[in-house]
């Protein structure tokens, strides 16, 4: 038997000024994984998360 898909799926969350900042010399991308309702939050996620490598708090986008 087949299983219904579920409502919750778990995401990426990408730091934003990592990937788009070429003179920063960071050594990687800032990255968490967090869970979500695909029902209820069908748009990309953004939350307000710390990145070690920025040493700040910056906008983690949700990526693919």
């Amino acid at each position: 038997m087949a299983k219904a898909k579920g409502a919750r799926i778990i995401i990426t969350l990408e730091c934003t000024e990592c990937r788009t900042n070429p003179a920063q010399r960071s050594p990687g991308v800032s990255r968490y994984t967090t869970t979500k309702n695909r029902r209820t939050t069908t748009g990309r996620l953004e939350l307000r998360k710390y990145c070690r490598y920025c040493n700040k708090h910056t906008i983690h986008k949700e990526i693919k």
